[in-house]
């Protein structure tokens, strides 16, 4: 089963602030067209324990509370 992720800076409640310098998502939007990135379901987890170890940044992005 594939799962999916959908992140979008207009969602974030960080956007335009200082740590929009330290997000994935700010490095993965200004690479080359060209240049894919794909993360399987090992890399996130993996990705996620360092996080929680302090070993790499933390996804920034922390969704908004959607509006009515």
């Amino acid at each position: 089963m594939n799962e999916s992720i959908t992140l979008d800076c207009d969602t974030c409640v960080a956007q335009h602030s200082a740590l929009c310098d330290d997000c994935v998502v700010t490095f993965l939007v200004d690479r080359d067209p060209g240049d894919a990135i794909v993360i399987d379901a090992a890399t996130e987890r993996a990705l996620r324990v360092l996080g929680e170890g302090g070993l790499v940044p933390r996804l920034q992005h922390r969704r908004r509370a959607m509006e009515a």
